[in-house]
């Protein structure tokens, strides 16, 4: 129970440097409410091709913005913990009594805390702009789950990043590098259908595709419950991992300090 009550109060310094800050929040959604709006017009007519699956683009695109959306917030995590390096405020931590798993857990409840805001806002406003999903409220669970499973470990792994390289430059570029690559080779625009078969392949095995095909087959009704246990669980794992890659990197970090 420590962890966590530590972990809950260290959530709290980052939620009120963030309530502090909210544009931080408007900045990292302008871009995928911008492809929301925008796409979700300028590809509407997508959904005639043969072997699409779905009879509204928005309904498609919805799930998958909220999914790239948790994703690039995960990337930018971080930042924020060379943002305390360069202030001190990490070595403060490591002279003090509390847990050092505490510190990246604390990180990555924060950010499940701003993937939820996010997803929820943009769920909103596809239903505004014509979603209708016949899962309910047990698809929205799932699609937040997938979402949150997502960030995690990718949040993990940018963290690890920070602490090793301890440079914004090159967290920005990795994070670039791999983000679009991921985003691009998952489901998130076009039906896996319609993508050519070596991109079917690597989405097999790609984190950004478990997640959005267990969200949208969850809200979309279409997906058994067996396969979207086997994408959260796969998910789940992925984060176990990071999270166990984020912790070597601190005490890497610590000997070094």
């Amino acid at each position: 129970m420590t962890l966590f009550r530590e972990s809950w109060y260290l959530m709290g310094r980052l939620l009120i440097i963030l309530l502090r800050q909210p544009w931080y929040v408007a900045l990292t959604l302008i871009q995928p409410i911008i492809w929301l709006v925008l796409y979700g017009q300028l590809f509407r007519r997508v959904v005639e091709l043969p072997g699409f699956r779905s009879s509204s683009y928005i309904d498609f695109l919805t799930p998958g913005i909220v999914i790239m959306s948790a994703l690039f917030s995960s990337g930018w995590t971080g930042m924020g913990v060379i943002n305390d390096l360069d202030r001190g405020v990490m070595d403060r931590f490591l002279i003090s009594p509390v847990q050092r798993t505490a510190i990246i857990l604390s990180r990555l409840m924060n950010l499940s805390v701003i993937t939820i805001v996010q997803s929820l806002i943009l769920f909103g406003l596809g239903a505004i702009l014509g979603a209708r999903y016949p899962g309910g409220p047990i698809g929205l669970f799932v699609l937040l789950l997938a979402a949150i499973l997502l960030s995690m470990p990718f949040g993990a792994l940018s963290i690890a990043m920070s602490l090793t390289v301890r440079k914004e430059e090159s967290v920005i570029g990795a994070v670039n590098f791999v983000l679009l690559p991921l985003t691009f080779t998952s489901p998130v625009f076009m039906a896996a259908t319609l993508m050519p078969g070596w991109m079917r392949t690597v989405a097999h095995f790609n984190p950004v595709n478990w997640a959005v095909e267990a969200g949208r087959g969850a809200l979309q009704a279409t997906a058994s419950p067996g396969a979207i246990l086997l994408r959260v669980g796969l998910l789940a794992a992925l984060t176990i991992a990071s999270g166990w890659i984020a912790t070597r990197a601190f005490r890497s970090y610590q000997q070094s300090a």
